[in-house]
């Protein structure tokens, strides 16, 4: 983002602002503005902003409904998306006459107007939102908060598909773009790194800086140019000569870099998503593959790229099998192999077995693997190369994935046909070394066992 693009949408931003504290003055609102804001009161303004022909007017009345919105309390937001929900729907008389006129004449002029009456009016409304100063990311925020609300109260699922699908219009992979974040990026933007890593925390600012600083070391993100100083998803990408086994070295503090140069492999070992109102809009196959070509360019000589990836279900289905000692429990309540040597050994032998059988043969109600890494990195055409005993010795390691991480390898000449595989049979594509080690393992119809 140059300084001229940061500074033209700072005018830009500043310019809606006065406009709509202008209009506030001008319209009946503006004797409101310092009351407590109410679910009530706020479905009228967004009643009156449906209804407003006015530009200047629609910036005041969204910018109105959005700072509003920000001062309720949990359940009154609540009431709000209820509001939404019965009373922003679609147009039900002019749908039927659409319908019926459609059905006297099926043409594909009265099939488009079926479509444009079947529009719920909440659609407009995020719309007429958006225009308000911030309003993209506010809009965002709101979908935050309606997810946290869904999960309470599942009767609000009916508002969510409005807001998913403008924001999936909003975030179109065309908007969206590629930065490597370094030591020189903006203050601002690495303390959002710190903050949204979802799979390896960072500690502080020389943790940071060991993740993006050295010549072995990248992290790539996407931001949309509404959101100037907020990534929506970033990709740390580790430079190393052969594929690693373990998160511990990569993030060892010890560790001695390698000039970029002499790396043949490229490690994605972390991705988070930053911003949770744009949950279901996915960014992440775009971003590896884009971040493929340009390590391609940048450094020839690599000849591999794989990930270093959690199995965040395995712990929890395990709970659900007859194979583990209760023993591998530590004071915490964590599987701890490491600290327990009388383990170490059984369990070296069936973990591995067991998670490949998991990544494998584990599905969900579609027939897809159960486990959510599995399901993003083999639907990119990614290979299910290889399962890593110790892997990750971090209590968030054990807790989830009890200490085991996969590496799954993008071989850039098979991605497309296994995702095509993938995505019309849910086939895996896996390396000879992972089938094997699933057949150590019987599953029938309780739980597994270890041959």
């Amino acid at each position: 983002m140059t300084f001229r693009q940061l500074r033209t949408r700072s005018v830009f931003s500043e310019l809606l602002g006065s406009i709509a504290e202008r209009s506030l003055n001008m319209i009946d609102l503006g004797r409101t503005r310092s009351a407590p804001a109410s679910s009530a009161r706020l479905v009228e303004l967004c009643h009156a902003l449906l209804s407003s022909k006015g530009e200047a007017t629609g910036i005041a009345l969204a910018w109105q409904i959005l700072n509003g919105f920000e001062q309720l309390s949990s359940d009154q937001k609540a009431t709000f998306f209820h509001a939404l929900a019965a009373e922003f729907g679609p147009d039900v008389a002019g749908l039927k006459a659409a319908a019926e006129t459609y059905l006297q004449d099926p043409s594909d002029t009265n099939a488009v107007r079926i479509s444009m009456a079947a529009e719920p009016q909440r659609q407009e409304l995020i719309r007429r939102l958006n225009q308000a100063p911030d309003g993209t990311r506010r809009v965002v925020n709101i979908r935050s908060d309606l997810l946290a609300a869904i999960d309470s109260d599942p009767g609000l699922l009916l508002v969510d598909p409005d807001f998913a699908h403008l924001l999936y219009s909003w975030f179109n992979r065309g908007f969206l773009e590629l930065q490597q974040i370094n030591w020189e990026t903006s203050a601002a933007i690495l303390e959002r790194i710190i903050l949204y890593e979802a799979v390896h925390e960072i500690t502080g600012w020389e943790d940071l800086r060991r993740r993006i600083d050295p010549p072995d070391r990248r992290l790539y993100a996407f931001f949309h140019p509404r959101l100037a100083n907020d990534p929506l998803i970033f990709v740390e990408v580790a430079l190393t000569v052969d594929t690693p086994a373990s998160i511990q070295g990569i993030l060892s503090p010890d560790r001695d870099p390698i000039p970029a140069s002499e790396a043949k492999t490229a490690v994605f070992y972390s991705i988070s998503n930053c911003q949770t109102g744009l949950r279901g809009v996915s960014f992440g196959s775009f971003l590896i593959k884009q971040v493929v070509e340009t390590l391609k360019q940048e450094l020839p000589g690599l000849r591999d790229f794989v990930t270093l990836s959690p199995i965040p279900g395995f712990a929890a289905w395990l709970e659900t099998q007859d194979v583990v000692p209760a023993l591998a429990r530590n004071a915490d309540d964590e599987w701890d192999w490491v600290d327990q040597s009388e383990l170490g050994q059984p369990a070296a032998q069936m973990m591995p077995g067991l998670a490949a059988h998991y990544l494998l043969n584990e599905k969900d109600s579609a027939g897809f693997p159960r486990d959510a890494v599995a399901r993003f990195h083999l639907g990119n055409g990614a290979i299910l190369d290889r399962v890593n005993w110790l892997a990750d010795t971090s209590p968030r390691g054990r807790k989830q994935s009890c200490s085991m991480m996969v590496n799954y390898r993008y071989k850039l000449e098979d991605i497309e046909k296994n995702h095509e595989a993938f995505a019309n049979s849910a086939a895996i594509a896996t390396s000879t070394a992972v089938s094997r080690l699933a057949k150590t393992i019987r599953h029938q119809s309780g739980p597994v066992t270890v041959t």
